[in-house]
């Protein structure tokens, strides 16, 4: 993404009235509900604690937790593959197909395959994937790319995807109509031979045990739990950070995600797996780590929280921004304010542009993370990365760096702040007028664009005392 593609996209998404109804319905209705199930359990914030505490202890020792999911997989029958980047992700999950002879594949919503394209790597090698969650399935027909993360295709109404129903599917009714449950139908016709011809099956993975190796995937339609049991050999694809380290740990995330997501007191599809076992599911079973960036956002002290993200979504949907822009303006895997620093660290501050200023800062999605990522602040942080960058680019120092690290040297020392309190009294003498100075010189003005400043006293407190004392 450029740096101006944001507010380019923006614009374009502001003016299209259809879609700023279709995200205002979808988003108010949501958070409407999410607060009603929340609102439920007494002990909320406690459980968000536990969420982020979790998290935090995966993140300190995520070498060890790895390892110890690694060895838990392979005890169980399964495979564990290693992918530093998307590239050799999409290579492993292909030379695997590849390896079957299979043509097509059956996929379950998964972001992380999303971020590596996946899907475009496997069409390279004449490989079909079909997206078999309701939503992305939408996205897919209409070329088209998310625009949500929990909802894929909720920049649509129910009239835009039965037109483009009738255009796609070839065993859709000519008098389709625009009812959810007909819609779901001409969906649940077209995925049905897959689901039970298909030999491959892959998947995300919402969290992964490493004291036991089982794996876990939260949905609502049941389409997940068709392509992780029915084709004969499946791939999970997974972030890193996605292990988590003990069984009771799951406990905490299956009350968290649920309810932040869909509004749901539980999902209505959580499918657990452990490796692979005779008669029951898959033959085989290949889970594939990546890390595509995690590693080097570990590095930073601040960005690393965005790590703890469980891809609930509730942060897009309290998004001032988000309600009225959509995803597509974001030009990223995640949209949103949780996108608007995932995007930047794990892509780079170039690739990112201006998508850590595609925020208000007004907090509200830090009030509703069900693990308490602290975005605002993550936010700010990236926007002192982006002018640092700049610079660094410019080959030109960091005006206001310089410039704070000269105060911080005055500040720390009396006699060189006690000079310059004298100093500026002398010198502030053309500039004060009526009590104010309301009018600062130089790149200085733009403190006092908006604001007036009180002058330097003429006696400071510390003249006032010595003269007292």
């Amino acid at each position: 993404m450029s740096e101006g593609a944001f507010p380019q996209a923006a614009r374009v998404a502001l003016a299209d009235t259809q879609l700023r109804r279709n995200l205002g319905h979808a988003t108010h209705t949501i958070r409407a509900k999410r607060a009603g199930v929340v609102a439920e359990l007494s002990d909320w914030e406690q459980l968000r604690e536990a969420g982020r505490a979790i998290k935090e202890r995966v993140l300190r020792h995520l070498d060890e937790y790895l390892l110890e999911l690694e060895e838990s997989v392979t005890r169980a029958g399964g495979v564990v593959h290693w992918a530093r980047d998307g590239e050799e992700c999409n290579r492993i999950v292909g030379d695997l197909i590849a390896a079957h002879g299979a043509t097509e594949v059956v996929k379950s919503k998964s972001l992380t395959t999303e971020e590596t394209g996946l899907n475009e790597a496997l069409v390279k090698r004449g490989i079909s994937p079909w997206e078999t969650d309701l939503a992305q399935l939408i996205v897919q027909l209409g070329d088209d790319m998310p625009s949500h993360i929990l909802v894929p295709a909720i920049h649509k109404n129910r009239a835009q995807i039965r037109d483009l129903f009738r255009r796609t599917l070839p065993d859709a009714p000519p008098d389709l109509s625009d009812d959810p449950r007909e819609l779901a139908e001409a969906a649940r016709r077209h995925l049905r031979r897959l689901f039970l011809e298909t030999e491959v099956g892959i998947s995300g993975v919402n969290f992964a045990v490493a004291q036991t190796g089982t794996v876990a995937v939260v949905e609502s339609e049941g389409n997940g739990r068709m392509c992780t049991t029915l084709p004969p050999v499946l791939i999970s694809v997974m972030g890193i950070e996605k292990v988590i380290p003990t069984w009771q740990d799951l406990e905490v995330y299956l009350q968290l995600l649920p309810r932040s997501s869909t509004a749901e007191r539980m999902n209505p599809y959580t499918s657990l797996w452990t490796g692979v076992s005779e008669g029951d599911g898959p033959r085989e079973f290949h889970l594939v780590f990546v890390d595509h960036g995690r590693t080097s956002v570990l590095a930073d002290e601040i960005g690393r929280q965005a790590l703890n993200c469980i891809r609930c979504s509730a942060c897009l949907n309290v998004c001032p921004v988000y309600e009225r822009t959509g995803g597509h303006a974001y030009g990223s895997t995640y949209p949103g304010p949780i996108g608007a620093i995932l995007t930047p660290m794990l892509e780079g501050l170039d690739a990112a542009g201006s998508l850590p200023y595609a925020s208000s800062l007004c907090g509200a999605c830090y009030e509703v993370c069900p693990v308490k990522i602290n975005i605002p602040q993550v936010l700010v942080h990236l926007r002192a990365e982006v002018v640092r960058h700049e610079d660094e680019a410019a080959h030109r120092p960091d005006a206001e760096h310089v410039a704070m690290r000269a105060l911080a040297r005055v500040f720390a020392n009396r006699r060189l702040y006690e000079a310059a309190q004298r100093a500026g009294r002398i010198g502030q003498w053309p500039l004060a007028r009526g009590g104010t100075i309301d009018r600062l010189p130089g790149p200085l003005s733009g403190w006092t664009a908006a604001r007036d400043l009180k002058p330097i006293p003429r006696q400071s407190f510390r003249d006032w005392w010595r003269e007292r004392s």
